[in-house]
């Protein structure tokens, strides 16, 4: 049996990669949540800026809004609850926490980004021809426009 189990490894992850086991017990990330001032209005940015959509919003206490990636793979949720403290994003180094978004023009997505309010925070060639320029939202959040040399997911 032991022997089997790298086969049937290499089999999930192909079925996987084909999307044959979207629910077959296999664990997904399904959102990140981020307490934070506005979510009402860091919502209608995201939306607007990032290519979000939004899954479900309230505009009643705590104001929680899911926010769909483009790729309809991840979900991240912002809200308002005043009884925990908000972090203060914007103090915060990128490298402590950021959201990265997969980008075929980063510089074009950057200047677009800090017309509609971003803030620059750094840009990085790798050398295997990647280009990540990081960002913050006009909150704080720290973000990354991301174009991988070589993906790391299919």
């Amino acid at each position: 049996m032991e022997r089997d189990q790298p086969l049937a490894m290499v089999c999930r992850a192909y079925q996987r990669r084909r999307g044959e086991l979207k629910d077959a017990g296999i664990m997904r990330i399904e959102h990140f949540a981020l307490n934070v001032a506005e979510p009402v209005g860091m919502a209608r940015w995201y939306v607007e800026h990032l290519g979000m959509r939004i899954a479900h919003g309230s505009n009643e206490p705590p104001y929680g809004h899911f926010l769909v990636d483009g790729g309809e793979d991840v979900m991240i949720e912002i809200y308002h609850n005043p009884a925990d403290a908000i972090p203060d994003y914007a103090a915060q180094a990128p490298a402590r926490m950021h959201l990265a978004f997969v980008s075929t023009d980063p510089a074009g997505d950057r200047d677009r980004l800090l017309a509609a309010g971003a803030g620059y925070v750094e840009e990085v060639c790798l050398p295997n021809g990647g280009y990540i320029v990081t960002l913050r939202d006009p909150w704080g959040l720290a973000f990354q426009l991301v174009k991988r040399g070589t993906p790391m997911l299919p």
